[in-house]
């Protein structure tokens, strides 16, 4: 684990919730700023159940972004309304949002979520989707239509899936944060630790093979885990948990 490294009085370190309705690329957007998978995806609306912290760390800042769950505004039940006391709770606090919105439309759900956002935090539009854009040149009218939704530091389109416009999107997200030393270990990618990540890895795999045979409320409860590395040729037991890895487990899903 490496400590936090002295930084240059430019430096800049804050905490950024990523917001937005469910389905538009939250967590997809979030691995991908972060260079590795931390938050589970699949093509059902609020897979995201807990508040995952995701950091990285470059020269210049370090981010420590917050993955939420889908604002849930159609749907009421025990489940959606824990999800968005959850999305509530993460914007306490945080030195700037990324709001992601779908290029290829703005619904009521995201002037819902907007309503939500605080007016003293800067807040980033992260316009995701575009690579689904047939016609281009609807990209520029949307962006309009995007800035009169209310005052943003920065809209920035991007494509979370293939990577378009990500380093623009860190570049302004690092403006917005305050002049600060990092908060964790440069290496540090997330807050959780490997039994969290593999409950969770393997619930999305349900959600993906199995979506129609379990119910959407399962969880998945570890039952024991066991981590190991590879080093030049031998296997010994890990005692690391910066890094993610995919140690082999036992476990059990659980119906909601």
């Amino acid at each position: 684990m490496a400590a936090p490294e002295a930084a240059t009085p430019e430096f800049r370190c804050g905490h950024v919730a990523i917001v937005g309705r469910p389905s538009v690329g939250k967590s997809t957007l979030m691995n991908a700023l972060i260079g590795q998978k931390i938050s589970i995806t699949s093509k059902k609306p609020q897979t995201t159940r807990y508040r995952i912290l995701g950091i990285v760390t470059d020269a210049d800042a370090q981010v420590a972004f917050v993955d939420t769950p889908g604002f849930q505004t159609r749907h009421r039940s025990r489940l959606n309304d824990r999800l968005n006391h959850t999305v509530r709770d993460s914007l306490a606090g945080v030195d700037a949002v990324v709001l992601v919105l779908d290029a290829t439309r703005i619904i009521g759900a995201d002037r819902d979520v907007i309503k939500l956002l605080p007016d003293d935090v800067p807040v980033i539009a992260a316009v995701n989707k575009v690579d689904l854009l047939s016609d281009k040149s609807v990209l520029l009218p949307r962006m309009a239509e995007i800035a009169q939704l209310r005052a943003f530091a920065a809209i920035v389109p991007v494509s979370a899936e293939r990577g378009t416009q990500l380093p623009e999107l860190k570049a302004e997200i690092a403006k917005t944060l305050p002049k600060s030393p990092p908060m964790y270990p440069t290496d540090d990618v997330t807050d959780r630790d490997e039994r969290f990540l593999a409950a969770e890895f393997i619930r999305e795999k349900i959600f993906r093979l199995l979506g129609d045979e379990v119910p959407y409320a399962t969880t998945v409860a570890i039952d024991s885990s066991k981590s190991r590395v590879r080093c030049a040729g031998s296997t010994r037991p890990s005692t690391s948990t910066r890094r993610v890895s995919a140690p082999s487990c036992s476990a059990k899903a659980v119906r909601g």
